[in-house]
């Protein structure tokens, strides 16, 4: 009998997967397992029409062992956002300030759907984050990729590689991998922003490094010098289509953006000039936020951008093997996302896991203007980005990028 040859049934014969299950009793302590199920993907073939409140299932049993699905998912800011009060309360009455003993002073999305894990999808973290006036978290450095996408109206300073980047509202801060960064509020109110990393990839992967002794400070200072003008960045990069003659490596990262500071006063006057020219039917009128020296996503793993949504603008249906975190900057309206319907309004985010069928709807009077990140270019590396759309019949095509 060859490999290929299928096995016969012999009657009276021993029920094999109960056999073999026995031996896998006691073939644990040697770390293998005696396979006993077939494999059961937790997403359907892509190419294969399906509805749109279809979602995949996962396996059961031992192939299924650690799988988890991302769920689609809305956090509401008038639900999650008193428990930011309540942590700067804290802060201010404790003897030893969160600063101090947890590094940070936030809370942390959890996907209902990933039993608990410390991210919002397959490849994404978000915390949000609330400093009161004089807080200023400790200069570091790390593996992960993040940013900050700044809620309140001032949003404190950002200090990348010696350069400071003073935050308002809407601006989106970038702290590349290997850079060294500190961050604080020298307001007169507490200051609010998502915190947004690529830490389940690289935890996935045992590439998870901290360093908190950064070079030049003394005694207890936790902040960086400053090194570089403010505005720098800006300045160099800040102008589309030109390019300054230098070197541009900041910090010890590899392909990472020297341009560290989006402004959203920016972000929202070029999409609203832009609102009547560029038309997307899945999208409104969208941009991307990128490395103005390579041209492509700002980091290899995560991409950003926005989308404006006209007043009483719906977009077709549309879905993509990269999941997309929103966070709504303005406006108000709904995404239908297979089968469910989340109502948003300002300073809500919710999550569109892959594979599933998404919408957007502007339900309010004014633009809507919802952020994004996604693991797409992450996708688009290892060759697995692939997308979809409804026309206006419902018929499923194919959308080349």
């Amino acid at each position: 009998m060859t490999l290929h040859d299928a096995p016969k049934a012999k009657t009276g014969g021993i029920d094999a997967r109960a056999a073999m299950e026995e031996l896998n009793a006691e073939a644990g302590q040697y770390n293998i397992w005696l396979r006993t199920q077939a494999n059961a993907p937790a997403q359907k073939a892509w190419f294969k029409p399906t509805s749109v409140e279809e979602s995949g299932r996962m396996a059961q049993g031992r192939v299924a062992g650690g799988q988890m699905k991302a769920l689609p998912h809305h956090w509401k800011w008038k639900e999650i956002s008193p428990y930011l009060l309540k942590i700067a309360d804290v802060a201010k009455k404790a003897d030893i300030p969160p600063t101090e003993f947890a590094d940070r002073q936030q809370f942390l999305l959890t996907n209902p759907g990933l039993g608990g894990r410390l991210q919002v999808a397959a490849a994404i973290r978000c915390a949000v984050s609330i400093y009161n006036p004089a807080d200023v978290a400790r200069a570091h450095l790390h593996s992960p990729n993040a940013t900050r996408t700044i809620l309140s109206e001032y949003g404190g300073y950002t200090n990348v590689e010696g350069e400071r980047c003073d935050a308002m509202r809407g601006d989106l801060m970038l702290t590349p991998n290997g850079t060294w960064h500190d961050h604080g509020n020298d307001g007169k109110e507490p200051v609010m922003w998502i915190d947004t990393l690529d830490w389940p990839l690289l935890e996935f992967l045992d590439c998870i490094w901290l360093d908190e002794e950064a070079p030049g400070l003394s005694g207890n200072q936790r902040a960086q010098n400053e090194t570089i003008p403010r505005g720098y960045s800006h300045r160099l990069y800040g102008k589309g289509g030109m390019m300054p003659r230098i070197a541009h490596q900041r910090g010890i990262g590899q392909v990472t953006s020297p341009f560290f500071h989006f402004k959203g006063v920016e972000i929202k006057d070029n999409l609203i000039a832009m609102r009547n020219d560029v038309r997307d039917a899945y999208e409104g009128t969208p941009i991307d936020f990128q490395n103005p020296v390579t041209g492509g996503p700002l980091f290899t793993t995560l991409g950003y951008g926005a989308q404006l949504l006209k007043p009483g603008e719906e977009t077709r249906f549309k879905r993509e093997t990269s999941s997309t975190v929103y966070v709504c900057m303005h406006g108000r309206g709904q995404t239908e996302v297979a089968g469910r319907t989340f109502d948003w309004e300002e300073n809500d985010i919710f999550v569109v896991p892959n594979f599933l069928w998404r919408r957007h709807i502007n339900t309010g009077k004014n633009d809507a203007i919802l952020y994004t990140m996604s693991d797409r270019p992450l996708l688009e590396k290892i060759g697995q980005y692939r997308t979809q759309g409804m026309d206006a019949d419902g018929k499923v095509e194919q959308i080349v990028s």
